[in-house]
């Protein structure tokens, strides 16, 4: 059975995201996966790369822990709001500062070409947003799904990444969200 880890990139713990993430936990560990939850907010870290690479950040011991969790797994699972076509700063502040070079990726010297660290690790991304995924995918041009599946996971090498859209959110009624909450029970039984 898989390794697991679940990373919930909403920045409010009490969230649908945050219920989202908790189901998909039941649910691949009673298919009997080894499943670990990391809760963005939870962790005490600097956001922010403050120099890009032109200067070595130390890391926090949350990140360090963080690293550890990605190396572990063999599955992540990333569960965050569609906000402004992408994933929130707290997510974009985590890939800054926990996938570094060395880490995720290894730039080839005197090369455009790099190495990608976390092959052999596959993905799945559950985003909720206020819009109907139709509107986000044909008339938007899902920026974000295309930001974290080639810019970010495929870059360090995990792939597949499957992505699911669950909305409009707002205005939804409790029927639709416990009907969303058993599609992603399903997803996590299938991925495991």
């Amino acid at each position: 059975m898989k390794n697991i880890l679940i990373i919930l990139g909403h920045p409010r713990k009490e969230s649908f995201c945050a219920a989202m993430a908790t189901a998909y936990a039941e649910s691949a560990k009673a298919a009997g996966a080894t499943v670990r939850v990391l809760v963005l907010a939870d962790l005490h870290f600097d956001p922010v790369l403050h120099t890009g690479y032109a200067a070595i950040q130390p890391l926090e011991q949350d990140l360090v822990a963080a690293q550890a969790d990605i190396t572990w797994a063999q599955h992540l699972v990333f569960v965050y709001p569609n906000w402004w076509g992408t994933f929130p700063s707290l997510l974009k502040g985590f890939f800054d500062r926990a996938l570094l070079p060395g880490f995720a990726f290894k730039y080839r010297e005197n090369s455009v070409m790099w190495d990608k660290l976390l092959t052999g690790r596959s993905a799945r991304v559950l985003v909720t947003m206020d819009s109907p995924s139709w509107y986000y995918r044909f008339l938007v041009g899902a920026p974000g799904d295309k930001q974290i599946r080639k810019s970010v996971l495929e870059f360090c090498g995990v792939k597949p990444v499957r992505i699911k859209h669950f909305g409009p959110i707002r205005n939804s009624k409790d029927t639709q969200r416990a009907q969303w909450l058993s599609d992603v029970r399903a997803i996590a039984a299938q991925d495991v």
